[in-house]
């Protein structure tokens, strides 16, 4: 069964009393389906102004769903011929990301992603899609290896953050994230950047220099969590929610005030409603902005990236 968020009980416990008058009229051959029908429309009007309305705190645990979508998830459906790659070529293979080789439309491409769990073990494993220096540094070889062969790079971020422990500084975390900004600023194909889930401070940042960034309706994107905003802005965690308000992180937000380019809208309730469905609009995003940037040279697509980060922010010349 799916987890209920806390803003969504309205809604369950309205459904619940639709199924529970079904099981009524049924058992007791009685028809009750005038009082159903007017309980069906109440529970889509319900649903319409809670789903329609959602605070930014809402975005938030919608986000961090534990059945939300993962890059793994999205591959399988959007992507033809998937090659997974493993390693950095220097240390080992870092699971918090995978990469590789897919088919879209008959055009190769690189696809690069955070990936989590959705299991205890399987986060274990993954280390709740927090990786480590060679995680990016595979990461980088892939978008090298894509410029040299030319295949456009389809990066998803889903993260908390970057591996903050002892063994990841002491292999270079801050360099390695710093090498992919570097590097991904001069790629010369085509590269998107989609958020499907938690976009967290450099983790994030490291797969978002791109030509185009896309957010998932129900996505953040942010130097820090909301937690972490709280406690060093007030001391406090649990406050949490109203730090949520105030950093402007989700989508929304962030498409106002020019940060990404574009949102793409999810399943009513949030990606884990209907994974089907929600892998054919990201797909169609794809698709649309793969065929204006394949038209674009490789210095007009650098010329292009640059020009997107140079805009972003405001200042004032005195």
């Amino acid at each position: 069964m799916s987890k209920t968020m806390a803003f969504e009980q309205p809604v369950v416990k309205l459904r619940e009393k639709i199924d529970e008058l079904k099981t009524i009229a049924h058992d007791a051959d009685v028809d009750m389906s005038g009082e159903i029908e007017k309980l069906e429309n109440r529970l889509c009007q319900l649903e319409h102004s809670i789903y329609e309305n959602m605070e930014p705190w809402d975005r938030v645990q919608v986000a961090r769903h534990p059945e939300r979508p993962t890059t793994l998830d999205y591959i399988s459906r959007v992507f033809d011929d998937f090659i997974e790659l493993h390693g950095d070529r220097s240390f080992k293979d870092d699971e918090a990301i995978v990469g590789g080789i897919a088919s879209f439309n008959g055009q190769a491409v690189t696809i690069i992603g955070h990936q989590r769990g959705k299991t205890t073990k399987e986060n274990i494993r993954r280390n709740f899609g927090m990786p480590h220096p060679e995680g990016y540094r595979k990461a980088l070889r892939l978008m090298l290896q894509a410029e040299k062969f030319g295949r456009p790079i389809i990066c998803f971020i889903d993260t908390k953050g970057a591996y903050p422990g002892k063994a990841a500084e002491e292999r270079g975390q801050s360099e390695a994230i710093a090498r992919n900004l570097f590097e991904m600023a001069g790629l010369r194909v085509p590269v998107i950047s989609i958020v499907i889930g938690e976009g967290g401070s450099g983790g994030a940042l490291a797969l978002g220099v791109a030509n185009k960034i896309f957010m998932l309706e129900n996505s953040t994107y942010s130097v820090i969590s909301p937690e972490g905003a709280a406690s060093i802005l007030w001391k406090d965690a649990t406050l949490a929610k109203q730090a949520a308000e105030a950093m402007k992180i989700t989508a929304p937000d962030l498409k106002e005030m020019g940060i990404i380019d574009g949102i793409i809208p999810e399943i009513s309730g949030g990606a884990h409603k209907n994974v089907e469905k929600q892998a054919l609009a990201m797909k169609d995003c794809i698709q649309d902005t793969l065929e204006n940037l394949n038209k674009l040279s490789p210095d007009e697509l650098i010329i292009d990236r640059y020009d997107k980060f140079k805009n972003i922010g405001q200042f004032i010349e005195e």
